[in-house]
């Protein structure tokens, strides 16, 4: 789909938007040491110009085992910026409880995403329930554990969305893709919304991608599909989650050039940490929890004709901690774009980091 002098310009771009030693610290997490985070949502800027930042604080605990949770995933927090992104100001709270359902308690709020329509904003939000796996497979459901699914609050205001009802959109049932969560949202040139999100089968021995399309006009989505984005061969054979889209800027090379998307993705060797032999060259290998960063490049309606940027490893790892670089984001503005990710600390907390590249300078990278 694209030439080598693309692939190696596009290469180039990513890796400046994500530079990972010129990227601060915009919000950090409750503490400064493992398993503690805040990420896993989305930039956005509203039709007023001001930045509005979405995501979650997680606290230690290990989903994978149902052993130990913790707090885990305790509160969704939806922030303002009115000086395109130097400072953060907390405009909504969701703790746990205002995300319940009848009969689908939250154990643990996960990925989010905000989004503006004609009507006002919505926001996209996934979270572990307090429910059971279907019958002929709840022997295999580990106790404290429950199902994820994705819920979609809708208001005029985003301080209003505090007060909206949650209403699921998303779940299922087949044990492949029993788990969903982490939206995230492409608008397409003629009217339809894709939203993406993860799955992981009942037995939590991979993580993949999904999408579902929302036609122009209509109020609901379409049925999801949950093969378009398969685990590569090398870093990422057990982990593959796509956690944003990005438009190629058409300049430089990709000036004369059908419309193309960036799929950026965590990727990983295993759902766990692997022992590595003594004699083996020391790396990041990515794990559940610790994923590494991969891009891919696909048509422009981001589903299609996909081809990966990051074979053999990944494009973006943290120089401290565990490495871990993962739940990218990208928010293209007038003057450029605004890549948000979570990134490994030297304590292996993961605060939530920014870095922003002009569109000059994305120009320059691109060939232009």
């Amino acid at each position: 789909m694209i030439t080598q002098s693309q692939r190696e310009r596009l290469i180039l771009f990513c890796e400046a938007l994500m530079d990972q030693k010129a990227a601060r610290i915009v919000i950090h997490p409750r503490q400064a040491q493992p398993g503690f985070w805040f990420g896993g949502g989305n930039l956005a800027e509203a039709p007023n110009g001001d930045f509005y930042l979405v995501g979650r604080y997680r606290t230690e605990g290990d989903s994978r085992t149902g052993l130990g949770m913790g707090e885990r995933g305790l509160e969704l927090v939806i922030f303002r910026s009115t000086d395109r992104g130097q400072y953060f100001e907390k405009v909504v709270t969701f703790p746990k409880a205002s995300l319940n359902l009848p009969r689908k308690a939250v154990l643990s709020i996960e990925g989010s995403a905000l989004h503006w329509t004609a009507e006002g904003v919505e926001l996209f939000v996934s979270s572990e329930k307090k429910l059971p796996y279907p019958p002929e497979l709840e022997v295999y459901q580990k106790p404290n554990t429950g199902v994820w699914t994705i819920e979609r609050l809708a208001a005029p205001t985003v301080e209003a969305l505090g007060h909206a009802q949650p209403q699921t959109i998303l779940e299922c049932s087949d044990p492949r893709f029993l788990h969903v969560k982490d939206p995230f949202v492409l608008d397409q040139p003629n009217g339809d919304t894709t939203l993406g999100f993860v799955t992981h089968p009942y037995s939590w021995t991979s993580s993949n991608t999904a999408y579902a399309v929302r036609p122009a006009g209509a109020a609901n989505f379409d049925p999801p599909v949950y093969n378009f984005f398969p685990r590569g061969f090398v870093w990422d054979v057990a982990i593959c989650r796509a956690t944003g889209w990005m438009r190629v800027p058409q300049l430089g090379l990709f000036a004369d050039a059908p419309p193309a998307t960036l799929l950026f993705y965590d990727g990983g060797e295993s759902m766990r940490d692997l022992d590595e032999h003594s004699a083996a060259a020391k790396r990041p290998r990515g794990y559940s929890c610790e994923e590494l960063g991969g891009v891919a490049v696909a048509a422009g309606d981001g589903v299609s004709h996909i081809e990966r940027l990051s074979v053999n490893g990944p494009l973006f790892v943290s120089p401290t901690g565990a490495g871990t670089s993962r739940y990218v984001h990208v928010l293209e503005t007038t003057e450029g774009f605004y890549a948000t990710w979570q990134q490994s600390q030297a304590d292996y907390s993961q605060p939530l980091v920014m870095h922003f590249l002009s569109r000059e300078r994305a120009a320059q990278l691109l060939g232009g």
